[in-house]
């Protein structure tokens, strides 16, 4: 099994390709070794390393942030449980309902701007989180309200020193080109 590694635009943050399917829908993310070990085989062995803060999961990658080491010393160990991993055929998620994507909380937005909302998700669909999981990471739509959109930042865009340009430059720019009631865009 050979398993491909890139740069994310966060140093912190690596993506590996195992070269076959991570999650078939959705996307999941770790963040502490509790999480992990409740819903993932796979992710609580990830977050063993140490120097390993989190582990995301997209459809056919596995991205993983660190503090502390640098990724000479950890990436071995994290190749090492990827590999163990994929050979054993294990599941990558433990069956817990179904759900893969597991939001922090409700979105919000007032009665009224259901189709305002509509549309800045289609376009989160179609046109920004293709781009940002080539990156390694994913954005999701969180709330609108007076004209401000917020969303949840993940992955490799989590912590990311260049994600506020990409929320202000890119997002911003894309949502209110189509949607003259976005005013801004912001991370929670």
């Amino acid at each position: 099994m050979f398993i491909q590694t890139e740069v994310t635009p966060n140093p912190a943050t690596l993506k590996f390709l195992p070269g076959r399917v991570v999650l078939e829908d959705g996307t999941a993310e770790f963040l502490t070794h509790e999480d992990a070990a409740a819903r993932s085989p796979l992710a609580a062995r990830l977050m063993t390393v140490d120097g390993v803060t989190g582990v995301f999961f997209g459809y056919d990658f596995v991205t993983v942030s660190k503090d502390g080491p640098e990724w000479q010393h950890l990436k071995p160990a994290i190749l090492a449980g990827l590999m163990e991993h994929f050979m054993s055929n294990q599941p990558v998620m433990l069956d817990t309902g179904g759900v893969a994507h597991a939001e922090n909380g409700e979105e919000f937005f007032e009665e009224g701007d259901e189709g305002i909302v509509s549309t800045i998700k289609e376009l989160l669909e179609t046109r920004v989180r293709p781009a940002v999981a080539q990156d390694g990471g994913d954005i999701t739509f969180k709330g609108f309200r007076e004209g401000t959109v917020y969303l949840n930042m993940r992955g490799a865009c989590a912590g990311c020193p260049s994600s506020t340009a990409t929320l202000k430059q890119g997002i911003q720019n894309l949502l209110r080109h189509f949607i003259p009631e976005v005013q801004s865009v912001e991370a929670v």
